[in-house]
């Protein structure tokens, strides 16, 4: 089959598997990997390289840690730290034990256990981090600690891969040497902290949009291609850059163009792992499932007791421990290694794959079993929509002078804010002032979508063009229509543009400013203080009760304008002129 072919498989396969999966609320994880058992050599035969097409799909889970990274800023990475390693590790070491000795029991060498073990123990990233995200948990304090494991696990492959290589004697052969690896970690670590900033900020500044699509796919693919070199993990690789780039301006807009290529990525890996599965090796072997049902129950026990004993009072850790326990892609990996280097017969590999992909297979109904009980319960599942600590309550669109000031009182009043603003050199200015700002048109769903509009409660709009801002009221107000708006206006004809939209808080930007100056005119004219407030006020009134005519009659063309402001001008002469008689 010619390549474009196989991709119209693919594409058929998943339209077709997914929305049905999703529709019976069984996810789309499952569709994927049913539609890849469906096309795959097990059944109906359309594409015969499964193993190929894995191997490439495999950046779909490089892409993920890097947009992962992107989320986790180095202090925040930090206060995880004693979660990475007692829960995760905790996780790893446990259920590597529970899984080798039965292995060593039924006759397998200490060292064919101890690789199974270690590879049976990984969960699977791209899948529990796909269950959290879709049950709407990853960024609780419970999915936290999910993702604690899986960060320890992505950790634990290349110490799992050196391992492998010195038991079956392949290491010295033909492996890099170790000072490689370092220099590739380094060269990573370099290229995140005082290279790709500045890149990002040229093609910001003279690319177009296209360029900064390629500029992100540039940094993830390098950075995997560096590491693989160096025979590590790409999926490290990238997401150290990740995290590296959490505190970059650009880190928004960085997600927002690598998050279609992750979800299609992710989705072909999955239909790649449902096209590995051997149907034949399945009904040749009888335990099988058996075997499966065994390790989803061993590593669901082990997390849920260890999640359980780090946990808050009252919480429920079981919806977790079901999504982390299935097997893992790296296992894959891991067997790939060792059958190359001889330590393990490949008919064992092919029964322990087919057993990762039936366990990956089981998650998802297990954790709708487990959500159909919890509602047979009159429960809500737990942690469902919660918020993270640090997600923000206002949005700032545009963070010129006119957004600085309310971004320096809500810093004040410890209230959290993302700004964004798509003037890169600007950026760079404010933010040598402390400030947090990122790169990015808020005009674009999926900026604001990764920005964390899902959780703000109040949108200001301070953008210097009144366009924008009108284009940016729009698209808050048609997809978020529960989020109050405050918006800069800098002309009238503007507040009544927004009022068209819903927004009827808005401020003209030079009102206020321009009536105070008034006051202090006309008291240095000679009126005292209290008569120049009174006529400042006075006009003030005067002036929203035209504004407030002038939307009721819908006159927003200039001559109607002019000519509603005469007739203003005389109403206002007699205000004032009663108000004068009055004091006389």
């Amino acid at each position: 089959m010619s390549s474009l072919a196989s991709v119209v498989v693919f594409l058929t396969a998943a339209v077709i598997a997914v929305p049905i999966f999703t529709r019976f609320k069984m996810g789309a994880i499952l569709g994927y990997l049913t539609a890849g058992l469906i096309i795959g050599p097990s059944v109906l035969g359309f594409i015969s390289d499964p193993e190929d097409i894995l191997h490439f799909a495999e950046l779909g889970v490089v892409f993920l840690l890097f947009i992962i990274g992107l989320e986790l800023e180095p202090e925040k990475l930090l206060r995880m730290r004693n979660k990475i390693l007692f829960i995760g590790g905790g996780q790893l070491l446990l259920c590597a034990l529970a899984i080798a000795i039965p292995l060593f029991l039924f006759d397998f060498s200490w060292q064919v256990s101890l690789v199974m073990s270690l590879a049976l123990a990984l969960s699977s990233t791209a899948f529990a981090i796909g269950l959290m995200e879709e049950k709407h948990i990853l960024k609780s304090p419970l999915g936290q600690k999910g993702l604690s494991i899986l960060l320890m696990q992505d950790i634990a492959v290349i110490p799992i891969l050196l391992l492998v290589s010195s038991l079956s004697g392949a290491a010295a052969a033909d492996s890099a040497p170790w000072w490689v690896g370092i220099l590739a970690i380094a060269g990573v670590l370099l290229s995140g902290r005082y290279l790709i900033n500045p890149v990002l900020s040229l093609m910001s500044r003279y690319g177009s949009s296209e360029v900064m699509t390629a500029s992100a796919l540039l940094i993830v693919i390098a950075t995997a291609m560096l590491m693989q070199m160096a025979e590590l993990s790409m999926g490290l690789g990238a997401f150290l850059a990740g995290v590296l780039l959490a505190n970059s301006s650009f880190r928004h807009q960085l997600e927002v163009e690598i998050a279609p290529f992750k979800g299609l990525l992710l989705g072909l890996f999955f239909i790649a792992i449902g096209m590995n599965m051997d149907l034949k090796l399945f009904a040749s072997n009888p335990y099988i499932v058996p075997m499966a049902v065994a390790l989803v129950a061993v590593k669901a026990l082990i997390i849920y007791f260890l999640v359980r004993a780090n946990q808050e009072p009252g919480s429920h850790p079981v919806k977790l421990a079901l999504m982390l326990s299935q097997g893992g892609e790296f296992a894959f990996v891991i067997f790939g290694v060792a059958i190359a280097d001889g330590l393990l017969p490949e008919h064992i590999t092919d029964q322990a794959t087919l057993v990762v992909g039936i366990s990956m297979a089981l998650t998802s109904p297990l954790v709708m079993i487990y959500e159909y009980l919890q509602r047979k319960k009159h429960q809500a599942p737990a942690y469902d929509n919660e918020r993270e600590e640090t997600d923000p309550e206002v949005i700032i669109a545009g963070f010129g002078r006119f957004g600085q000031i309310a971004g320096r009182i809500l810093s004040a009043n410890n209230i959290r804010f993302t700004a964004l603003d798509n003037n890169a050199e600007h950026i760079e200015f404010v933010k040598q002032f402390g400030n947090k700002v990122f790169y990015g048109d808020a005009t674009q769903l999926k900026l604001l979508k990764a920005a964390g509009v899902d959780h703000a409660r109040i949108m200001f709009i301070a953008a210097d063009s009144d366009k924008h801002g009108l284009a940016i009221a729009k698209v808050v107000k048609e997809h978020y229509p529960h989020i109050r708006i405050i918006a800069r206006a800098k002309s009238r004809l503007s507040v009544l543009q927004f009022r068209d939209l819903d927004v009827y808080t808005s401020v003209r930007e030079m009102f206020d400013s321009s009536l105070y100056a008034a006051k202090l005119l006309l008291q240095e004219y000679g009126f005292d203080e209290a008569r120049a407030e009174n006529m400042v006020q006075v006009f003030k009134i005067h002036d929203e009760e035209l504004l407030d005519k002038a939307y009721h009659k819908q006159h927003y063309d200039l001559d109607e304008v002019i000519k509603m402001s005469k007739q203003s001008r005389a109403e206002l002469e007699t205000l004032f002129k009663n108000d004068h008689e009055q004091d006389n």
